[in-house]
């Protein structure tokens, strides 16, 4: 029989893992050269749901030896976490392909 533990597994969108800690959000792996932090900044009240309102988007380098301050490559802020992923999935795409602009 198989532990709780294992048959866990890994949110994913597009492929990449997506993972949630309180209001911040992480798409990609950390293992590639960049991931996008997105950060729900305010909600709104949708009948017993709060919703994300505003999401700060962030495209930044995983390299540890960078200082945090410099990890920021682009960032934005959109009005609702929809948004956010979809630029977020963009932005990811083209900075791991070496498309970055």
């Amino acid at each position: 029989m198989s532990s709780p533990a294992a048959a866990t597994k890994t949110l994913e969108y597009k492929g990449r893992p997506l993972r949630r800690r309180d209001s911040l959000i992480y798409y990609g792996s950390m293992s590639d050269k960049y991931i996008i932090q997105m950060q729900v900044t305010d909600t709104r009240r949708v009948e017993d749901l709060d919703v994300p309102s505003r999401v700060s988007v962030q495209l930044q380098l995983t390299d540890a030896d960078v200082r945090s301050r410099d990890r920021v490559v682009k960032e934005t802020e959109k009005s609702g976490l929809y948004e956010a992923v979809d630029v977020g999935v963009v932005w990811l795409e083209r900075a791991l392909a070496g498309k970055l602009r």
